[in-house]
């Protein structure tokens, strides 16, 4: 009889971890090892910066991007199968617009081209997007995308400067776009 109790409250433990990893709030996983942010905003001091990666490579539309060097840089690590990539899809749209003297750059991560495509389409994403994740290496001694989506700021000096870990508020992103702007 004992045994029945004790199974219960730890039955009821794992329902609610495993429905938890299912939404949006939080930092949690599923059981395809994606990880959802939960909109955490961080901002490096300049002397904690460090430079970020080359970021460069061949587009979704086959062609080769490469930044303009002295200018804010926007970085959108994004796929197609997560939710909060198209919730925050229109916002990072409209403000790539909103901010045309900053770079803005999408790398795909766990994705294929085929339905990173339609997603681009589908969100009148104009700002190019890059499909080799392994430039994601290159941020690991500084902050990481340690979610999916990630976004990623770089200050006018190629350093790393900023991170939303999860999906992007217009608030979130046009504040950390205008402290670097006007450092």
């Amino acid at each position: 009889m004992k045994k029945k109790y004790v199974l219960r409250p730890i039955l009821a433990i794992a329902m609610t971890l495993a429905l938890s990893a299912c939404g949006g709030g939080g930092t949690s996983s599923n059981t395809e090892s994606f990880v959802a942010g939960n909109g955490t905003v961080t901002f490096m001091k300049v002397a904690e910066r460090i430079k970020a990666p080359q970021i460069t490579g061949e587009t979704l539309d086959s062609k080769t991007y490469a930044p303009i060097l002295g200018k804010v840089t926007v970085v959108n690590v994004w796929a197609s199968w997560c939710s909060p990539c198209r919730a925050e899809a229109p916002t990072l749209s409209a403000l790539s617009q909103s901010f045309p003297e900053v770079n803005f750059v999408g790398i795909l991560t766990r994705d294929n081209p085929a339905n990173a495509r339609a997603f681009v389409k589908r969100f009148s994403i104009e700002y190019p997007t890059l499909i080799d994740d392994s430039i994601l290496l290159g941020f690991r001694k500084s902050l990481i995308a340690n979610a999916i989506p990630s976004t990623l700021v770089i200050d006018k000096n190629g350093l790393v400067a900023g991170r939303i870990s999860g999906e992007i508020t217009v608030a979130s992103l046009t504040d950390l776009i205008t402290r670097l702007a006007s450092e």
